[in-house]
């Protein structure tokens, strides 16, 4: 039988001074237009859109890269790095609403054949209120349906391709809801459509904005926008409002995910290079 023995002598026979190892630090870097980055997967290129989740790098061959932003994803100078959103000196905003990096001195794009269509004229407007400085700096043009009842003729007049992509925001795009429906007959590859489970888009607004942890229940034959209003005992038109809603929007935010979610993956769509 061998018998094991303590080593008496020799350097690992008292204990070993080791400071324990700490979390690795990634300096912060403020992300800003034209700054050039390195990402782990080797794609190098100069940064032109920003959010909290990801950036675009454009590269020399003038292609665009979306990344996941993480800690350490990127490197600056050779040295990995964590990006964070540029300070605001008073008064001047650097990022949108959305969470984009603004772009200062940009003029004005023409309007490209692309277009993402929602349902009606508060869509329209808060879509515009939120993204809107982004859909200027792509040349992104959205317009209002007044509702989705003829949806098919007017994909079909539209005659969606490559290049000319059509993005559509709906909403209670629910399993099983009309809406549902007619979103799969006129999906297709240059077609893409999105959106929220809710009956209007008011209800896609944090109801925290209101002083409410939730929006009220609206029975099924009341028109929404009313019976909001009289649950609320708001003396305003729904008109009147509705801008006082809209106003109290900061960004993207105040938003419920799922909306944020449907919009951006839109502007991603019709955003896309033609090859």
């Amino acid at each position: 039988m061998t018998t094991l023995r303590a080593v008496a002598d020799g350097i690992l026979s008292g204990p070993l001074d080791v400071e324990p190892a700490g979390p690795t630090v990634y300096p912060p870097v403020e992300v800003r237009p034209g700054l050039v980055v390195t990402h782990r997967s080797g794609v190098t290129g100069a940064v032109i859109d920003w959010r909290p989740s990801r950036v675009t790098l454009l590269d020399r061959s003038g292609r665009r890269h979306e990344l996941v932003n993480e800690r350490g994803h990127f490197r600056v100078d050779g040295v990995k790095v964590t990006l964070v959103a540029p300070q605001r000196p008073p008064s001047v905003r650097t990022t949108t609403a959305s969470g984009s990096v603004a772009v200062a001195g940009l003029a004005p794009q023409r309007a490209k054949a692309s277009r993402i269509w929602v349902e009606g004229r508060h869509d329209a407007e808060l879509v515009e209120h939120v993204w809107g400085d982004d859909l200027r700096v792509e040349g992104i043009v959205v317009e209002p349906l007044d509702g989705i009842d003829n949806l098919d003729e007017r994909v079909r007049r539209f005659a969606p391709r490559r290049g000319r992509r059509l993005g559509i925001l709906v909403d209670h795009l629910v399993t099983g809801s009309k809406e549902h429906r007619i979103a799969e007959r006129v999906s297709g590859p240059d077609v893409l459509v999105t959106g929220h489970p809710f009956v209007d888009i008011w209800a896609a607004i944090r109801p925290t904005l209101i002083g409410r942890d939730s929006w009220p229940d609206v029975p099924r034959e009341v028109p929404w926008k009313e019976g909001i209003c009289a649950s609320l005992g708001v003396r305003d038109e729904p008109a009147r409002f509705w801008q006082k809603l809209l106003g109290s929007v900061t960004s993207y935010a105040d938003l419920h995910p799922t909306l944020v979610g449907a919009v951006e993956s839109l502007v991603d769509f019709v955003t896309e290079p033609a090859d």
